[in-house]
């Protein structure tokens, strides 16, 4: 019978930075680019793996949420009517 535990997975290779080389903050503070915290930008380099993956699943919801703001806005913008020109000028967007 199977051992029910599994033994830790090694790991060789450190967990690369996500930076993509936009490094602008963004109105909440988070990177427009890698959506990484001022803090955890900072100290990178000098944190464990573990932490670094924790830190990576936080990116990922982040920019998930991002997009999906971001397009929610674009669909509203998209609905909305346009305004007509009370003068019988093009319509105003």
């Amino acid at each position: 019978m199977a051992d029910d535990k599994q033994p830790a997975q090694l790991e060789f290779f450190t967990i690369p930075s996500p930076c993509i080389g936009v490094c602008q903050s963004g109105p909440k503070g988070y990177c427009q680019g890698c959506f990484r915290s001022r803090e955890e930008r900072l100290y990178w380099l000098q944190i464990d793996d573990g932490t670094r993956r924790v830190i990576l699943d936080a990116c990922k919801r982040r920019k998930r949420y991002y997009q999906r703001r971001k397009s929610q806005s674009n669909n509203q913008s998209d609905t909305q009517p346009l305004q007509q020109d009370l003068f019988g000028g093009e319509p105003d967007k």
